[in-house]
């Protein structure tokens, strides 16, 4: 038990350092935008990076925090029944949804990689009078995938122990003052 629970917290950790770097980007996004309206509507001297910038940028913040947001369960919920389930019962329902959730994750990860490895291997840019590379944003797609479906198995993980009886929290510690 030693092992997973090590295993649990190196993905958590894993996704709580990219979400934490990533709050940083919405500095830089706040910095960019900035600049561009100041420059724009002051100066009349509109950059043609810009807004291409932080869309990629904002772009690769989306989909590279899904991990983290898992984690802190931060994604939308219909909460109507589920709420009043039991912590088993919600356990048990989220063991059987999680199938549709690594079918999708696979998916992203299989597609996305096949779009990333396309735009790699032609050094894809865009078409833009700026024309940056687009390749190092679309490579965040499958890294994206990934970091999103280990949390999802460290949440499966941890949703078959509280089903077999065993309440852990997000950390990996148990509820019950027992560890791992």
């Amino acid at each position: 038990m030693t092992i997973l629970k090590g295993f649990l917290k190196f993905i958590n950790a894993i996704n709580d350092r990219v979400g934490n770097l990533l709050s940083y980007f919405l500095f830089l996004f706040f910095a960019l935008l900035f600049m561009e309206v100041i420059l724009r509507y002051f100066f009349n001297s509109p950059t043609v990076w810009a807004n291409e910038l932080a869309q990629m940028l904002f772009g690769a913040y989306a989909i590279l925090a899904g991990g983290y947001i898992m984690r802190t369960g931060g994604h939308v919920n219909v909460d109507i029944l589920y709420s009043r389930l039991s912590p088993k019962s919600k356990a048990g329902l989220d063991i059987f949804t999680s199938i549709l959730f690594f079918l999708f994750c696979g998916m992203l990860l299989i597609y996305g990689g096949s779009l990333a490895w396309d735009s790699l291997s032609r050094f894809e840019h865009s078409q833009s009078a700026w024309n940056p590379p687009l390749y190092p944003a679309k490579l965040m797609i499958p890294l994206a995938a990934l970091l999103l479906m280990l949390q999802g198995l460290a949440k499966l993980i941890q949703d078959i122990l509280i089903f077999l009886g065993i309440d852990i929290d997000v950390a990996g510690e148990t509820q019950k003052g027992e560890t791992l």
